[in-house]
């Protein structure tokens, strides 16, 4: 029976669709790792303003303002970094699983794994034939890198590190919690609330857009929501703190 020859160039192609797709959702990683500081500084900034707004709304005492903002910034950065550590620790337990189970399948089956590598190229838009060869040049030289790489998203030698999230998580929070910190302790008594209220909204401002663009979405619509938002954080624990002050 005679076969057709396969172009090299199309056993090519295949390599440079996996590879786009590879280097495609390497980037969606880093996005996402991005997104993720953003969201973390921003939650350091409203959280602790609504902390030491509330409070210089009870008390002009400097140094009750500080101990509380500090405390504000440690207590949420640890618990941040925490949940972070956590949270990163299961999805790395379960790339390592995801490892261990495509390395037995490499010794056990490798045909399996060469045929499914075939069936994504085909999705892609290769013909049988040229999917099945393009599956078999790719994996020649590190077939389990590979195979983890284009069938599973995971790339054997980035692997999450829980240590480096909870690290990354921390630091975001207690850079975007300093804001409001600095902005409230550094100005006179008179000025301390309207100076904190607008770092406060600027900083929320920048952090929505930077998200907005991050994530391809509407950048008024992102940067709105977070200044409304925490413009009533800040309205509401300045009121709490000045009702709770004056009945003190």
């Amino acid at each position: 029976m005679e076969t057709a020859e396969i172009p090299i160039g199309q056993t090519r192609a295949g390599s440079e669709v996996a590879g786009a797709g590879a280097e495609q959702q390497s980037m969606s990683q880093k996005l996402n790792w991005l997104r993720a500081g953003v969201l973390g500084a921003n939650d350091g900034i409203v959280s602790v303003a609504a902390v030491v707004v509330g409070v210089a709304g009870a008390t002009s005492s400097h140094s009750a303002i500080a101990t509380a903002g500090i405390a504000a910034i440690v207590g949420g950065a640890i618990s941040m970094a925490l949940g972070e550590y956590v949270s990163v620790s299961s999805q790395s337990d379960s790339e390592h699983a995801m490892i261990a189970r495509e390395r037995r399948r490499l010794t056990d089956n490798p045909a399996e794994v060469e045929r499914d590598l075939a069936g994504l190229f085909e999705e892609q838009g290769l013909e049988p034939a040229t999917a099945l060869r393009a599956a078999g040049q790719t994996t020649r030289k590190d077939p389990l890198a590979t195979s983890l790489r284009l069938l599973h998203g995971v790339d054997i030698n980035d692997v999450v590190s829980p240590w480096n999230a909870a690290i990354a998580s921390f630091a975001a929070f207690a850079l975007g919690a300093a804001i409001p910190l600095l902005a409230i302790l550094l100005p006179p008594a008179g000025l301390r609330v309207p100076v904190t209220f607008a770092a406060v909204l600027l900083a929320l401002g920048i952090t929505g857009t930077i998200s907005a663009r991050i994530g391809d979405a509407p950048v008024a619509r992102a940067v709105l929501r977070l200044v409304v938002g925490g413009a009533a954080a800040l309205g509401i624990t300045w009121g709490v703190g000045v009702l709770f002050g004056t009945q003190i």
